[in-house]
């Protein structure tokens, strides 16, 4: 049976016509199914909020609540100190500790006034190897199982100082003066920090 131009034609557009419709469902179904795919990663994938006040872990304590990234990893063992002779400060933290996250500025404050002359180690507990027994070389040795905690040893590699939780900088500043023989802070000025504020504005001059 013949088909003349006219019909030809007609059939090809009605043809064409469903292919287009048929695109246009299933463009329509993908976009559906991207919009839902994504509400529900933002519901499952909620991101965790952390901060000063919880035990939730955000990232390395003390460039986020210290604005020091130098203080870990540690420069050197405490097998190094004890070689040279030269005390060290331990400081025992987690990263997901709000006591250990407030503490950061005291670390930090420690190692800007004694930094040169002690061995500052920041050790990360969950770094410590575990073991029956450890050397006194070895952080494991001084560690108590809080954190907070603050230990530190002497030019003789003696322990003169070991405290848990949040102690004041004035209360270990007190201690390293007598390991260093300074005077003490009745008899001295006081160090203080300048304010952000003071140093922005001597920046700007």
């Amino acid at each position: 049976m013949m088909i003349s131009g006219l019909q030809l034609v007609k059939s090809v557009l009605a043809g064409a016509g469903w292919g287009c419709r048929w695109r246009r469902a299933v463009s329509g179904f993908l976009r559906l199914l991207v919009v839902a795919v994504s509400c529900l990663l933002l519901v499952l994938a909620q991101p965790a909020q952390a901060g000063i006040n919880d035990d939730k872990f955000d990232g390395n304590i003390f460039v986020l609540y210290a604005g020091n990234g130098s203080l870990v990893p540690p420069k050197v063992k405490l097998a190094d100190s004890f070689k040279q002779s030269k005390p060290a400060i331990l400081t025992f933290y987690l990263d997901d500790s709000s006591d250990c996250k407030k503490f950061a500025t005291v670390v930090s404050r420690l190692q800007e006034f004694y930094g040169r002359a002690a061995d500052i180690l920041a050790v990360n507990v969950d770094a410590i190897p575990p073991k029956s027994s450890y050397e006194k070389t070895e952080p494991g040795y001084y560690y108590e199982g809080v954190v907070p905690q603050t230990a530190i040893i002497d030019q003789s590699g003696n322990a003169v100082f070991n405290a848990k939780g949040q102690v004041p900088y004035e209360e270990i500043d007190d201690v390293l003066r007598k390991v260093f023989d300074l005077l003490p802070r009745s008899e001295s000025a006081e160090l203080k920090r300048r304010s952000f504020n003071e140093f922005n504005s001597e920046l700007s001059k």
